[in-house]
């Protein structure tokens, strides 16, 4: 196997697209070996979903697509990311907003920590971020 292996989707920021990322992080991990309905498996499922809501519910219009990220490093680390354009780092709200939502960053990290994993914010060159977690990934790779 090579070193590393890479995938990656743009979709619109729209609604239907978060099961649309959900479906293709299930299917390229699939691919790479990830058996479905493992508590792994749903744990990234949980986080891409989370993820990609969130590109799509707080980019307020300035982000008209976002992009899923996947990269397997040498049987080791999965770093799954979603990437849009709007500049405002994701971060918790008020107790008092949290009502009915959000909870998706802490959902992320307390799922990342779980799997041994953690969660970073990255700039883009274009001025928007990319949030990454970065989880052990101890399945053979299938080829």
């Amino acid at each position: 196997m090579a070193d590393h292996q890479e995938a990656h989707v743009t979709l619109p920021s729209e609604p239907v697209s978060v099961a649309a990322a959900r479906r293709y992080v299930d299917r390229v991990l699939t691919e790479w070996g990830l058996a479905v309905g493992t508590e792994f498996a749903d744990s990234i499922r949980l986080i891409v979903s989370e993820l990609a809501t969130n590109a799509v519910q707080h980019t307020f219009g300035q982000s008209p697509t976002f992009t899923v990220e996947l990269r397997l490093e040498r049987e080791e680390n999965l770093h799954l990311g979603v990437r849009d354009s709007h500049p405002r780092r994701p971060r918790r709200l008020p107790a008092a907003v949290q009502q009915d939502n959000g909870r998706g960053m802490v959902i992320i990290r307390s799922l990342a920590k779980e799997c041994g994993g953690r969660l970073t914010v990255t700039p883009t060159a274009d001025g928007g971020k990319t949030v990454w977690i970065e989880l052990p990934w101890s399945i053979p790779v299938q080829n």
